[in-house]
């Protein structure tokens, strides 16, 4: 059968089925004989005979120890499990919109995304996104604090116990109004929402749950006016609190060399035995430090264009009519700036392994429609960081998406045997 097609029809099978516990066979049936993870969430339980023998081997070993996953970001519907196969992923992460959880958690899309994966046999992780960027954040005590907790226990009432890791949080730090950074209030509300989070988990699950605890993602640590008390007490917080298991950052950087300084901040603070996610990461920044370079006077002789091309307008062409795919591979292969660190993705994940304190690291799958939305000289080319490039250059015949230049194949490269997950009969 064809791939895709059956990725479809794989997908659509799991849709159907997220409503109504998932019997042995239908496990089966949707894995296409693939090993599944163990796990449950409490409305899917195990026989009690195997929740205990699962606890009873579970050890600190068991977490996720230097994996390299797949991330949708906000968008479950770009990528297909078809796809991850391709790319031999083992993980997958993705963030949920917390305005977005109805009284049903497994319905929002997000999740539901995760549950299957994890019906699947990938590892996941899911982070907690709250978004107060444009509003005060919620103290503690009050009416909209009770409705934050009250959306947690949705989710946890879902993904608990399911999902490997729930990172406690998206962005804070750009999530949130300045005054409240400031003053106290971000730390002030997730450190309530982490103590609801741990205090559930203890309740419904006492020691024998499967989710580990992150604190969410901290951004532009490699500038110094970023390191502020309010970072100082994420980290504080994070080191002192037994439950939690370390702390997500997010590298999209300039320089390549820009990366390091996260990790001098932020592992120096964590105690012995604490990891670190990188949830994501790209040069994003320095791709947009280019978009008004003219194009490479080669790419220009060979596909006849003006000299004086800008890099913004050949990617807004590739957007609105697909290259062949030798076409955009020309084209960031003849752009120093861009050849000089197609092994960005590879050089990044062998640096956090090295420091054997990484958990998981997960690298956008393909290029999002929000991503070529009115393209020009000032938008953000994430884009460019993606392992597919499925919006610039054309399908293949049988319609699966083009591989991305240079980090496809360090992807698939880096992909390790033990990050599969255990399997279940």
């Amino acid at each position: 059968m064809d791939t895709n097609a059956h990725a479809v029809r794989q997908e659509k099978e799991t849709r159907e089925t997220r409503k109504k516990p998932l019997s042995r066979r239908r496990v089966l049936a949707l894995s296409g004989g693939a090993l599944v993870a163990a796990g449950c969430t409490q409305g899917e339980r195990r026989p009690a005979d195997e929740a205990s023998h699962a606890s009873e081997a579970k050890t600190p070993a068991d977490g996720p120890d230097g994996a390299l996953g797949a991330n949708f970001n906000e968008d479950p519907d770009s990528v297909t499990f078809g796809e991850l196969r391709e790319l031999s992923a083992s993980w997958l992460r993705g963030f949920v919109p917390m305005p977005e959880v109805t009284d049903d958690a497994s319905h929002q899309r997000a999740i539901a995304k995760l549950l299957d994966a994890h019906r699947l046999g990938h590892g996941t992780v899911l982070s907690l996104k709250f978004p107060y960027n444009h509003r005060p954040i919620p103290r503690p005590g009050s009416s909209a604090m009770a409705a934050e907790l009250a959306r947690v226990d949705r989710v946890l009432h879902t993904v608990l116990d399911t999902v490997d890791v729930l990172a406690i949080g998206n962005e804070p730090f750009i999530e949130s109004l300045d005054q409240d950074r400031r003053s106290g209030a971000l730390n002030a509300f997730y450190e309530t929402v982490a103590e609801h989070i741990i205090a559930y988990r203890k309740k419904h699950f006492g020691s024998r749950c499967r989710t580990r605890l992150h604190m969410g993602a901290l951004n532009h640590l490699d500038k110094p006016d970023k390191r502020t008390p309010a970072t100082d007490r994420w980290l504080s917080f994070t080191r002192r609190t037994p439950e939690i298991e370390g702390v997500d950052i997010h590298p999209h950087v300039s320089a390549p060399e820009k990366v390091q300084p996260y990790l001098d901040y932020v592992l120096p603070r964590l105690r012995d035995g604490q990891k670190f996610l990188v949830t994501e990461f790209s040069l994003v920044q320095l791709w947009k430090l280019h978009l008004n370079d003219t194009i490479p006077a080669r790419f220009a002789r060979r596909y006849r264009l003006p000299s004086d091309t800008p890099v913004w307008k050949v990617i807004r062409e590739a957007i609105e009519q697909p290259f062949p795919e030798e076409k955009w591979r020309d084209f960031l292969a003849m752009s120093p700036w861009f050849e000089d660190n197609k092994h960005f993705l590879r050089d990044q994940v062998r640096r956090f392994r090295d420091t054997g304190r990484l958990a998981v690291a997960t690298y956008g799958v393909t290029q999002g429609a929000a991503m070529t939305r009115n393209f020009g000289p000032d938008k953000q080319p994430w884009l460019l960081n993606s392992l597919y490039a499925n919006r610039t250059v054309e399908r293949a015949d049988d319609g699966s998406p083009a591989h991305a230049y240079g980090f496809f194949d360090d992807f698939r490269a880096l992909q390790r045997p033990q990050d599969h997950r255990p399997a279940r009969n």
